[in-house]
């Protein structure tokens, strides 16, 4: 199980190679909508406010995936962090201060654009190597919990880390950020399943043990997502 790529991950790749000539007006509003029925940017098209972001300056987009306490790829202001915190997702313009925060409503997605300030990304290595470090950790506590018997799944999605769905990436995203962003969201997927309610099958002490290897490892996931999807931090083409 890997989740599917966030309409902000699918905004900051198509978008990117877009900007940078890899790709056409038309396969980036195709690569963008995927299964929706179309995007709004303050309600307008996606492609001509696009423009207009890109005639700003922009030299890339980047992907934010916050949560409470960690504001992943973003860095500010208040207004761009609140209502990315709210969408739990977002793209930065680099170059252009602008943040493009979505909404679904129904097959549409609604984009909202504010001020963004300048932004850290994690790098590429440190992300993959926490993601490798935590999961490990991950696994091991929930074996020693026998994740098997309370969360059947959890342990097949363990068992089964090699077999990994990268998602399509248009041209100009480097292999290595495709496959991250597949063991990002696959990460962020065991976690979501494994802090669901077990039923009460967890005793408090192991409940608590269960969350402290857990938590880290969908913290871990959102780094590894937000650096394959931010191409400020992409290695030289």
């Amino acid at each position: 199980m890997t989740s599917p790529l966030p309409v902000a991950a699918r905004l900051a790749w198509w978008g990117t190679s877009w900007l940078r000539g890899a790709v056409s007006p038309d396969d980036l509003v195709d690569g963008v909508l995927a299964d929706d029925v179309t995007h709004l940017v303050d309600g307008e098209p996606l492609l001509s406010a696009l423009l207009r972001v890109r005639s700003s300056g922009a030299t890339c987009f980047g992907m934010a995936l916050p949560r409470e306490g960690a504001l992943v790829g973003l860095g500010g202001p208040a207004e761009l962090n609140a209502a990315a915190l709210d969408a739990g997702e977002a793209v930065v313009a680099a170059g252009a201060d602008v943040g493009l925060v979505p909404r679904r409503v129904g097959p549409t997605v609604e984009w909202t654009t504010y001020p963004a300030a300048r932004r850290q990304v994690p790098d590429i290595g440190e992300a993959d190597r926490e993601l490798r470090a935590t999961l490990l950790t991950a696994a091991e506590t929930l074996a020693d919990l026998d994740v098997a018997r309370w969360r059947p799944e959890v342990a097949d999605e363990l068992m089964d880390l090699r077999r990994l769905h990268v998602p399509a990436a248009p041209p100009g995203v480097p292999p290595r950020c495709a496959e991250l962003a597949a063991r990002g969201l696959r990460a962020i997927g065991i976690a979501d399943l494994a802090l669901a309610d077990d039923g009460g099958a967890l005793t408090a002490e192991a409940a608590e043990r269960r969350r402290g290897a857990i938590v880290p490892l969908e913290l871990a996931g959102r780094r590894a997502v937000v650096a394959a999807c931010s191409p400020e931090g992409w290695p030289p083409a």
